[in-house]
């Protein structure tokens, strides 16, 4: 990098899967709020159908970083990658600094863009391979928290094959066992209702889960850092759902869908850190850096902590749970920004010195 010149940034978002509108919501948030004298700004869009392009249009940021900008020496194979694009913006992800993926669920949360991301040689906000892969997928990443100590709601997983079977009592819920944003979930009441959500949810996956129902507060709580120094978690947030019986798609982002009360109200000082302790150990558990949403069950029985799931990349716009739950903590939207470019930054000087 020269000294004094802006970072070249590139803002990957859009996407196969069905959070695409939720992801340019997220990409239109950052653009907006990096600061243009700090950050020269290109706009990637994922397409519905796969294909990668440089944003244009009434909407989109002026795109002024290219290739030949850079030096021969800096460029990098990301133009020889096999992503089908419009011409010069693989080119141009070659030739940023670093690479904000903002993607939500398949085909950009799970590892795969960061693979490709990791054979350009780019720096990258957020999750690793093996990070994002592992929490997109809610079975596997339940078995490694169990085997780390954190506790976890019980599940079932349902493949291709299998019968529809609920080892637990009602209500359950059952769920695509890779997706986000609770699209293809159900909350079970009874047994008639089984067959019809595990149908539902295999038209999203080849696996599903049963989880049993945790009768208790829904908390959340973001993670911000990578492993050295260690992490740190926000303030935990309180979900209510108003009028919805639970935290479902409609309730996540229709304008009057939820509540969020930071810090929850009635949780003890006790809770909120073992909450916190909970979220980061679940985040170095998993290898997670950058950033995360950890997502809890207070439950109303007993008050024990039990995790339900950890998203590598949640909504990130300026209202979104993570950014909102930071603010609280004192670590405003933009600041937040800054740290995690700095810290992608970080990570790929890191690893670059790593013999293989």
């Amino acid at each position: 990098m020269t000294p004094g010149r802006r970072l070249r940034v590139a803002i990957l978002a859009g996407g196969r899967s069905s959070e695409h509108e939720i992801s340019l919501a997220s990409a239109r948030s950052v653009a907006g709020a990096l600061d243009p004298e700090r950050y020269e700004i290109a706009e990637v869009a994922i397409g519905r159908d796969g294909r990668w392009a440089l944003q244009s249009g009434q909407d989109a940021r002026p795109v002024t970083v290219t290739v030949t900008e850079v030096s021969r020496g800096e460029a990098r194979p990301a133009d020889t990658l096999p992503v089908p694009a419009e011409g010069g913006t693989l080119e141009t992800l070659g030739a940023v600094d670093v690479v904000l993926p903002l993607l939500h669920g398949p085909f950009g949360e799970d590892g795969t863009v960061q693979g490709l991301l990791e054979l350009a040689d780019v720096p990258y906000v957020g999750a690793g391979v093996a990070a994002s892969a592992l929490a997109m997928d809610k079975d596997l990443f339940k078995k490694v928290m169990r085997d780390s100590g954190i506790p976890v709601a019980a599940h079932h997983a349902i493949r291709l094959g299998d019968a529809a079977e609920n080892p637990f009592g009602y209500p359950v819920f059952v769920k695509p066992a890779r997706l986000g944003s609770s699209v293809g979930i159900s909350k079970v009441h009874d047994e008639k209702e089984l067959a019809p959500a595990v149908e539902l949810a295999f038209r999203h996956d080849e696996k599903v889960l049963v989880e049993e129902f945790v009768d208790g507060t829904e908390v959340e709580v973001g993670v911000l850092g990578n492993r050295v120094p260690p992490p740190i978690a926000s303030l935990p947030g309180q979900i209510d759902t108003l009028e919805h019986e639970w935290y479902d798609f409609a309730s996540k982002y229709d304008a009057d869908g939820m509540e969020l009360r930071i810090p929850p109200p009635g949780l003890s000082q006790e809770t909120i850190e073992l909450l916190q302790r909970r979220a980061v150990d679940a985040f170095v558990a998993s290898e997670c850096e950058g950033l995360a949403r950890v997502d809890f069950f207070v439950r109303e029985s007993d008050g024990e902590v039990v995790l339900n799931e950890l998203n590598t990349m949640p909504g990130f716009t300026a209202t979104s749970v993570w950014a909102r739950l930071f603010e609280a903590s004192g670590i405003g939207y933009s600041e937040a920004l800054d740290r995690l470019i700095e810290l992608a930054l970080e990570r790929h000087e890191r690893r670059s010195k790593l013999v293989y």
